[in-house]
């Protein structure tokens, strides 16, 4: 039997690209073992392992403009752009709740890609129980973007976003075993990321060397990654969906019609791909 692993990229709010994606996978009921993801792909991932389709697009549309939600008033207040209390407590018990049962229940194995702020290196964590507060908070990690985020200690070890040090995990999931690979990019095809001088990243972290070297330098780990992955699609190794079109999107985007052409054509692309994918995972 062949193993199926999808790999989920971030990239804030362009991931409900990702979100409608993986609804059309709940919907058409593909199957996956394992699923490792960055980010907001992590954060909208574990929405598949709960068994719920269309929770991503409805509470960020609902909550967008919230200030309680993410955005600037949050970052002054709590010195994180997303509000811990609201996203990591009411958002998932109280306003739209989050499925634990069925997550925990779930046989998908699931990683949180996170980046070790001491070796600068990703961490690749299994999150089977969310109603742990240290498996939230490691998930809570996978999200908290440099420069705008506080780090996130965990077991003595401080954590921020995983896309720092492995942002499309498409390698570990070889190493991993899986034969089958699924990659849900955010960029749109022959996107490679320019380099950014980042002036303020040098006063921020001048305590952490190694992290301060991958947050500089990701623009050459990402554009790498990129070209692994055009390689092995041509291969046809991996499968990988990205956005058909250019949508312009903020990573903390307030208008929900953008949220809603964004989270759409996702759910178009795989429409489009539904029978190739079915093809190359064996039916599954």
């Amino acid at each position: 039997m062949k193993k199926v692993a999808l790999v989920l990229e971030g990239g804030g709010l362009r991931g409900l690209y990702t979100a409608g994606v993986l609804d059309i996978l709940m919907e058409k009921k593909i199957k996956v073992d394992c699923i490792i993801g960055v980010s907001a792909g992590a954060l909208f991932g574990i929405n598949y392992l709960s068994k719920q389709p269309g929770r991503v697009i409805r509470y960020n549309k609902k909550y967008c403009k919230d200030k309680n939600y993410m955005g600037l008033h949050c970052l002054i207040k709590t010195g994180n752009i997303m509000n811990k209390d609201f996203c990591f407590n009411k958002l998932v018990n109280e306003l739209d709740p989050f499925d634990f049962e069925t997550f925990s229940k779930s046989k998908v194995k699931f990683y949180a890609t996170v980046t070790n702020v001491k070796t600068g290196k990703a961490e690749y964590i299994p999150i089977s129980n969310l109603k742990d507060e240290i498996e939230m908070e490691y998930l809570r990690a996978t999200g908290s973007m440099p420069l705008v985020s506080k780090l996130v200690e965990v077991n003595g070890e401080k954590y921020l976003d995983g896309a720092v040090a492995d942002s499309i995990p498409v390698l570990k999931a070889m190493d991993m075993g899986y034969d089958k690979i699924i990659v849900v990019e955010t960029r749109v095809a022959n996107y490679r990321m320019p380099h950014k001088k980042r002036p303020y990243a040098k006063l921020w972290y001048r305590k952490y060397p190694n992290f301060l070297n991958a947050f500089i330098n990701r623009d050459k780990m990402y554009n790498a990654t990129l070209d692994i992955i055009d390689k092995f699609e041509k291969e046809k190794k991996i499968y990988v969906l990205k956005p058909s079109k250019y949508i312009k999107i903020s990573r903390i985007e307030k208008n929900p019609d953008i949220m809603d052409l964004q989270y759409n054509l996702g759910r178009e692309d795989c429409l489009q791909h539904l029978d190739e994918l079915k093809a190359y995972i064996g039916g599954k």
